[in-house]
């Protein structure tokens, strides 16, 4: 059973409401009926009368008796109260009523992410067309980070074609589209919210290895001294916060999965051979990593998930079928339990 299988019955449990910004496209019409055709959630797609019909023609779906919503967002009088939440969010930066106004009526992404402030939706997903840096705008004007983290990142669910040999079968990485090269502060921010997304996704118990090219100590460098720093910092923010995981670092990354390794370079460690959450030095490192595990190792790889953000928002790639768009949406909905 692949991962989406098993969070797919839990998605369908917890009967959660997802928004999908860009109802024109035909593979978000697909994705909405299947969706609500098989029980997943309620959706609400925003679109015109004339995007939805072309879109649900052209995918050869009707939404007709599902429990979806199309709300048209450049004339639903919704518009007018997301507008006055919008404002009353960015009128310390400078922004007027009416561009509040005129920001909700004309881009879509940002209608749906204020429903998603407004707790209209439990979640949102979008990006079959628009721009990861639009996304990523929209989620951090409307929405924001969550409590205590001031830097959204992402994560991949590395599903393994084989386990790990601490018999893991399943690991997030991170950061491995987001942030370029993170302080050690922003380290600490990534891994936290890998430790929610550990939780949501995966139903365990986070240990997180800061992975560098050193274990413990075994190499001199500023690279290495970041990372140390993250995991002190680390440690210190989860206990004071009271969250569940372990961690540990710096590492490397045989140090962190491989039991036998792990005794040797880390002995007495509680995560190093038994990791399952990797956090990575800097993006080049985790972009490379999850390709490598993907192509060569034969992982299937789900992401990039967002994660940080006060409420789930997920990006959606360019080139994806509605089937992606539906997987996504699933691992929204668990973000949001």
């Amino acid at each position: 059973m692949n991962f989406l299988q098993t969070i797919l019955p839990k998605a369908k449990a917890a009967r959660k409401h997802i928004v999908l910004p860009e109802g024109m496209d035909p593979r978000v019409a697909k994705a909405a009926f299947l969706l609500a055709s098989q029980n997943v959630c309620r959706v609400t797609v925003l679109a015109t009368p004339a995007e939805t019909a072309a879109a649900c023609a052209a995918a050869k779906v009707s939404f007709d008796g599902l429990p979806v919503t199309v709300v048209d967002y450049t004339a639903d009088p919704l518009a007018d109260r997301l507008a006055a939440a919008f404002y009353e969010r960015r009128k310390a930066k400078g922004m007027t009523p009416e561009e509040a106004a005129k920001t909700l009526r004309g881009k879509r992404l940002y209608f749906g992410n204020m429903m998603l402030s407004l707790g209209l939706v439990d979640g949102l997903v979008a990006g079959s067309i628009a721009s990861t840096p639009d996304m990523l705008r929209a989620a951090f004007h409307c929405v924001g980070t969550a409590k205590g983290i001031k830097l959204g990142s992402s994560c991949f669910v590395m599903d393994l074609r084989e386990p790990t040999p601490a018999g893991e079968g399943t690991l997030i990485y991170a950061d491995c589209a987001v942030n370029p090269c993170p302080t050690a502060e922003e380290l600490v921010d990534i891994a936290q919210a890998a430790a929610g997304s550990c939780r949501a996704l995966l139903g365990k118990k986070p240990r997180i290895a800061f992975l560098s090219f050193s274990t413990m100590g075994s190499a001199s460098h500023d690279l290495v001294t970041k990372v140390q720093q993250a995991a002190a910092l680390a440690k210190t923010r989860f206990a004071e916060l009271g969250i569940d995981a372990d961690i540990d670092g710096e590492m490397q990354a045989d140090a962190a999965l491989v039991p036998s390794v792990g005794a040797l370079k880390a002995p007495g460690s509680t995560v190093a051979g038994h990791a399952n959450v990797l956090v990575f030095p800097d993006l080049q490192a985790g972009n490379i990593c999850y390709k490598i595990t993907e192509r060569l190792g034969g992982a299937t790889a789900y992401g990039p998930v967002l994660q940080g953000l006060a409420k789930p928002v997920n990006d959606l790639s360019r080139g994806c079928s509605a089937e992606d768009i539906f997987g996504v949406a699933v691992i929204t909905i668990c973000q949001s339990l």
